[in-house]
């Protein structure tokens, strides 16, 4: 199985975000850095990864050009609503969508393949919910109390100790939800 990662809302250069999110840096270099390091330590070249919005809050292109350069992986962007410095640089991702609806190959998944939401926001309902379909978003920072009835769930970093998820780690949380197909 290829490998297969998720995270959001990095905020990569927003100094402010320490503090609205009561983030355990002094500086937002030492944030960026630690960031950074995590991303590297679980993401190798050639994996894939799902960035499911607010990359960067910067204004400074060559910052940010700087640590997307330092960062393994290929990088798929679904826009957040701090996303103009990203999208100042779309070269530098694999694409940048709003909304993208993932298959995963995956002999437990029914019929052998699981899908997967992916959009900056909750969504209370979404395409194949009823069937199983997973949905994960951002955005939240750890503050939208997570339903164990719903195959959905932030993967901010806020939330996970600054580090993404691979999709094995996204597969054992949805496991463990109590969620039941109602038909």
């Amino acid at each position: 199985m290829q490998n297969i990662f998720f995270t959001s809302d990095h905020h990569f250069g927003h100094t402010n975000i320490i503090k609205f999110c009561d983030r355990p840096f002094d500086t937002v270099e030492e944030m960026n850095e630690v960031m950074i390091k995590n991303w590297n330590s679980k993401i190798k070249q050639g994996d894939n990864v799902y960035h499911l919005g607010d990359f960067a809050l910067t204004k400074k292109k060559e910052v940010l050009s700087d640590i997307i350069d330092q960062l393994n992986g290929n990088i798929f962007l679904i826009s957040g609503n701090h996303e103009g410095a990203a999208k100042s640089l779309p070269n530098k991702f694999q694409w940048i969508k709003d909304y993208y609806e993932l298959k995963v190959k995956d002999e437990d998944a029914a019929g052998g393949v699981q899908r997967i939401i992916l959009f900056h926001y909750a969504m209370r309902v979404w395409r194949h919910d009823y069937r199983g379909s997973w949905q994960l978003y951002g955005h939240s920072h750890g503050n939208l109390p997570d339903k164990e009835d719903r195959l959905a769930f932030d993967v901010g970093v806020d939330s996970h100790d600054f580090m993404p998820l691979s999709y094995e780690e996204v597969k054992v949380i949805m496991g463990e939800k109590q969620w039941v197909a109602p038909f």
